[in-house]
This record gives C-alpha cells, structure tokens and sequence, in this order.
C-alpha cells in the first residue's frame, strides 16, 4: 500500500450521541473517497463500522470500530465510538490515539446526553476539537441553533468554517467561508447571492478569531481589518491544532451533502501528526516531551482488542513515534513483558489490508499478540519510555455472574476475559467476602452485551443476578463462653474444652487472638488449633453467614484428655465456645459505605437530593462547576447497587455519579433482622 508522510495523515475521532449519524458519516466518508464502492446503511446492518453481529441486530454501535479513506492524496483514519453511555471507555481510550476529535451533533435533537458525556471528556484534553452538525437535510434543523446549544451547555466554543447551503429538504452543501467557494455534488462554484452578506460576516468573525490566537496576525488584522487567506489559513491551521479554536462544519450524512466539503476541510485545516509532534511521556516515571518521528524511538499505544473466534484476535494500534516492522520484537512496559509483530494491516472495518510496517502517525492493526491489552504502550525492548496511565470511570453497575449451565463452568472464566479484554470500563473479580463472581462497569446494557457475545462467540451461556452485599459481623459487647467437645463411640474418642472471653476491638483493628492459659491446664500444642478453629468460624460468619471482623478472643482455661484430646478437637470446641459467646455480645451486621460524586444538572437538584435519604444516604457538600452540580454524598452499597439505573431516570439520562469505598457502618436494625432471617431459611 501507498506510503504517507506524516504531514499528509489526519487521524480522526467520530465521538457524539447515539443517533447523531457518526457511523453513517464515515460510511459517506469511504464512499466518496472510493475506499467502497456501495454505500451502506444501519437498517440493513451493512455498514463498514459495525460488523459485529450485535451491532447489526440492535442497529447501534457497541464498540470503537477503526477505517480508512484517501483523499486527494492524503490518508484519513476515522475512529467510530459508540455514542451510547454505557461504552464511554472506547471513546476516552481512544482520545489519545488521534490529532482530532470530531464531535458530531444532531441538528434537530437539541444537546443531547451523548453529546453532553463526551464533550466532558475533551475537557482538558490536549487534542483538536472541530463540531460537525450532521443531518441538516431534516426537518426543524438548525445549524446555529445546534452550535449555540453546544456552547452553553460545555466548554467548546464552535466557529462555522462551513456555511449550510439551504436547510431541511433544501440543504445541497456547504461554503467554506476561508475560501469563499461553495461546494455541492456538482463541484465547487461561487458564493449564492443570497448568502454573501451571511458568508461575509461569519469570515470577518473567523479572521477576529485567528488573529487574536498570534500577535503578528493580530497586528496584520488590526492594520488592514482583514487577513490574506493564505495567512488564514496557516493562522487557522495552527489555532485549531493547539485546541484555540473549535472549527464548526455542516453535513447531511444520510443524502452526502456537505460531506465533500468536510473532507476537503478536513485535509485543509485540521492538524496532521506532523503538527502535533510534541508528545508527552514518562521516562523512568519521570515527565518528557519528545519530539515523534517515523526515524524516532519505538512508541505505539493499544487503545482497542478485538476478539473474533473466526477472524483471530486483533490488537489496534497507533505509532505515536518510530517505526514497527513485520518480526520486530518490542517491550510492554506496563507488563514487564515482550512480544512481537506478526502480521500487519490497515483495518476497514473487519476487511484487512496488509503491511509490512506501521509508521509514527498510523493506525493499524496487529494479531495473535500474547501479553498487549488495551491502553498499553509498545516501546523498543531496552527503552524506558512509557505513556501517561489514563483515568477511566469507576464502575457504577454491578452483577454477579455464573454459567447458566454446570457444562460452562469451565469455559466461562476464559470466554468471559476475552470478551471483556475489549472494555476497559468493565471489571471482573471474585468478592471474597461473599465468594461471588462480580462483574462490573457503566451500565446494564453494556454488561447484556457481554453475555450475547460469550454466547454468538464462545457458545458459553451465562445468567446474572444481584450481587449479595459483603456485609460483614461484629459484637457490641462481651461475653464470657465456655464449651466442652466430648464424644466417646468406639475406638479412640474426642477431647477438648476451652473457656474464652469475647469483646470488641476497635473498628478496623480486625481480629486479636489472646493466649492466657496458664498451669498447662490446656497443653501449649494445642493453642494453634484453637486459634484455627476461632479463624475458620470467623471466615463462615455465625449470625448471616459473614465474615466476622473487628474481635478480641481470649482463652483463659480449659481441660484436656491424655489420649482423647487432639488438634480436632479442640478446633472444634473453639468454634462451638465462639458461636455460643458470640451470640451473647449484642451481634451486629456492618455494611461497605461509599463515597459518591454524583454529577447533575443544576435543575435535577431537588430531585436527586430528596431521593438520596430515601437510599439512607448523606450529602457532605456540593459545587457548582459551569452548569453541572457536584454533589458529595455516602450511600450505602445496598443501595449504590441500584442507584444508577434510578438517576438516569429521574435526570433523563444526565446524572452520572462516581464513586470509592469509605468505610464500614453499623446497619439498621430492622435490616439487619431481614439479613439473619433470610440467612436462616437458607441453613
């Protein structure tokens, strides 16, 4: 395949709502550039971005998906998140691997939540930013109506670069307003008449913007009140790359008007890797700027897996600096570990093209690598350079997950990591408190999709359900307990009695074993095996069935047997004496508090702070940032479980929370009496 130079790539990023006409836009995008000869659509399930089986089914993108076009002798890579909530880890993953982020926006549906969560995402983001209002050729669109909703409700401040010619059922393309042409599928040709005045204004408010981004453009403006349009252009080109202006441009992706347009403007104004070569990194954990080159150090960044039983496992990749080749080994440094470049190719959707090297400033795709996950970074195998590690959201949906089927239970474990090897934002553990496996991350669609595709992929059938809470057991008072462990049928019989005083410690101390056995009235071999009787009974729980914590133990007398004693059975007696003194200590349930930040708009308010005493939770203080509400508040993990599912309700979608364990608290009485009920209709 054809060879590019660094200045003549644009790597882009399709980020916005679901429904905004990202993948439609990039269909048009290959269409007329040639990279395909048939223009797919989402109803029919052919498009190039979404081929997976799922995709096709819910007619939606589930995953970042990664294409290419060529277009006047230039080479655009196009990045395609999923615009839905749930996959928010794709678009932030791949932040990183682009000059640009292409934030596409639905001319008739207002500022949407999509729109809202990724916009947040650029937020301090050293990446260009340009807007794309998509589908002007529908009814009630509205191009300045779309920008001006953008720029009250985050941080982006659109400027037209592409003036909508005509709207609704009239739109036939755009004018680029730097070049003054107009461009429509019959070519490029002059400015209509009837928008002269229109194009002449929003130029003049373009050249204020640029000039006020360089002082000697400033200063040039200032003396002439205009600027040479190649002086524009290179002003443009520059502010835009440095994140100083947000370009604004208009398209219709389901007719293609305005797309030839995007793409000339993409070529023209918007920054290649060469603009950006500064990048910034750590070496020996330390921060560095270098400057990337295809002659430079190896550097390459993982920002995507996917998995295909039939296709093979593929690794997505942007060179940042240096070049891979075919057979080269390379470093994993957040693995310790090495692999090497199999084969190599240049993705299309799932269609492959090969190479034999992937050089600073493309993205590509490599297979079959052993140790590479998402969000690594591939260096040369003596390098100590490493990338920044990127801040992902925490998880703020839970289930537990198991084989449907006892046949699964050995494949799920494999399956299950495959699958979720593709989304950084799902987490996978065994809770040792409550031995369940957890799966967590942004929302019930997203983990939906992870057992459709265990089963499409791996014929591995799994069921979720609510997690148990990991509460866990504690005394309020003390107690003394005694119990004797005697059994005498046949053969050698069972000996062992223990005396033990109970108490609490102080929260979080944990479990203090005290040894006051004096006279040898219980032999000194003997005492390990009480301890292990007092640990093991502590693990199982006594009153629920949780692990008991924060208890001081201490055995102070007792008897022994000189044939009918042993460790068993003093095991025994210790767990039988902790139950009984246990019991007689004023027993509590404690349960996991967490620390939330839940994020709403100022006018859900009301709402969301009268529902979180409902969830037994506490506000401990709140921000305004710009138009959101930062809310800090403890809430129970009974109740976080299902929190998320209710604020996107009573928010419409736009309440999101993070959150963190804090710390473990008494549980209400009542609860607690519906926990131990519950437990002892299970024994």
């Amino acid at each position: 395949m054809k060879v590019y130079d660094m200045k003549k790539l644009r790597n882009l990023l399709l980020l916005g709502s679901s429904g905004a006409g990202k993948t439609t836009l990039a269909e048009q995008m290959f269409f007329k550039c040639g990279a395909t000869t048939r223009l797919g659509k989402i109803d029919e399930g052919n498009t190039v971005m979404d081929f997976d089986p799922e995709e096709g089914a819910k007619q939606m993108s589930l995953g970042l998906s990664i294409g290419f076009a060529n277009h006047k002798d230039h080479r655009i890579n196009i990045l395609d998140a999923p615009g839905c909530p749930d996959f928010v880890g794709d678009a932030i993953v791949a932040i990183e691997a682009v000059e640009t982020a292409l934030v596409v926006a639905n001319a008739t549906g207002g500022f949407e939540v999509g729109l809202e969560l990724h916009c947040e995402q650029l937020e301090g983001k050293k990446v260009a930013k340009a807007v794309v209002v998509n589908r002007m050729d529908n009814e009630h669109a509205d191009f300045d109506k779309t920008l001006e909703a953008i720029r009250e409700n985050s941080e982006l401040r659109p400027i037209p670069v592409l003036l909508p010619i005509g709207k609704e059922g009239s739109f036939v393309g755009a004018v680029d307003i730097v070049r003054q042409k107009a461009i429509t599928a019959d070519g490029e040709s002059e400015v209509p008449a009837d928008m002269a005045d229109a194009v002449a204004d929003a130029r003049l408010h373009l050249m204020e913007a640029v000039a006020e981004t360089d002082e000697d453009l400033l200063n040039d403006f200032l003396e002439h009140m205009e600027l040479a349009e190649d002086k524009l252009i290179a002003g443009l080109r520059k502010a835009i790359a440095n994140g100083e202006i947000t370009p604004a441009f208009a398209v219709s992706a389901g007719n293609g008007a305005g797309v030839n347009a995007l793409l000339d403007a993409v070529i023209s104004y918007l920054p290649s890797p060469a603009d950006r070569k500064e990048r910034e990194v750590l070496v020996n954990d330390a921060p560095k700027t270098i400057i990337t080159s295809p002659e430079g150090d190896l550097l390459g960044y993982i920002f995507k897996l996917y998995a295909d039983p039939n296709m093979g496992d593929f690794t997505y990749l942007r060179m940042i600096s240096g070049t891979l080749k075919t057979g080269t080994e390379f470093y994993i440094p957040e693995k310790d570990a090495k692999d090497k470049a199999g084969n190599m190719y240049f993705m299309l959707g799932k269609n492959r093209h090969d190479t034999s090297e992937i050089k600073a400033g493309e993205i590509g795709a490599l297979v079959k690598l052993k140790n590479a996950r998402m969000m690594n970074t591939i260096t040369a195998l003596n390098s100590k350079l490493q990338l920044p590690p990127i801040e992902l959201p925490s998880p703020t949906f839970w289930q537990m997950i198991r084989a449907a089927n006892q046949s699964d239970e050995d494949k799920i474990g494999t399956a299950l990591q495959r699958v979720i090897a593709e989304d950084p934002t799902i987490n996978f553990e065994l809770n040792l408190e409550t031995h369940e496996n957890v799966i967590s991350g942004m929302g019930e669609q997203q983990l939906n999709i992870v057992m459709k595709k265990m089963k499409n992929r791996y014929k591995v059938e799994a069921m979720m359900k609510e997690p148990r809470i990991p509460y866990k057991e504690t005394i309020m008072g003390s107690a003394e307990s005694q119990y004797r462990h005697k059994k005498q049928s046949g053969g050698r019989g069972q000996y062992g009695e223990v005396y033990f005083r109970v108490k609490p410690t102080e929260r979080g101390e944990g479990f203090k074993f005290i040894n006051s056995i004096v006279g040898g009235v219980i032999p000194s071999n003997y005492i390990p095996a009480i301890e292990k009787g007092i640990v093991e009974t502590m693990e199982k729980g006594i009153i629920a069935g949780y692990q008991v914590v924060d208890i001081s133990v201490d055995v102070y007398y007792g008897s022994y047997h000189d044939v009918d004693s042993s460790e068993m059975a003093f095991k025994i007696a210790s767990s039988m004496a902790l139950k009984e003194g246990f019991k007689k200590c004023k027993p509590i349930l404690l349960e996991p508090i967490h620390d939330l930040t839940i994020i709403v708009p100022a006018e859900y308010m009301g709402d969301v702070m009268g529902d979180i005493s409902t969830r037994r939770g506490r506000i401990m203080g709140m921000e305004q940032r710009g138009k959101k509400q930062y809310l800090n508040a403890q809430m129970p993990v009974a109740e976080m479980y299902f929190y998320f599912p209710a604020l996107k309700s009573f928010t419409q979608g736009r309440g999101r929370f993070t959150q963190q364990f804090a710390h473990y608290e008494k549980v209400p009485d009542d609860i607690t009496q519906k926990v131990v009920a519950a437990w002892q209709e299970q024994e």
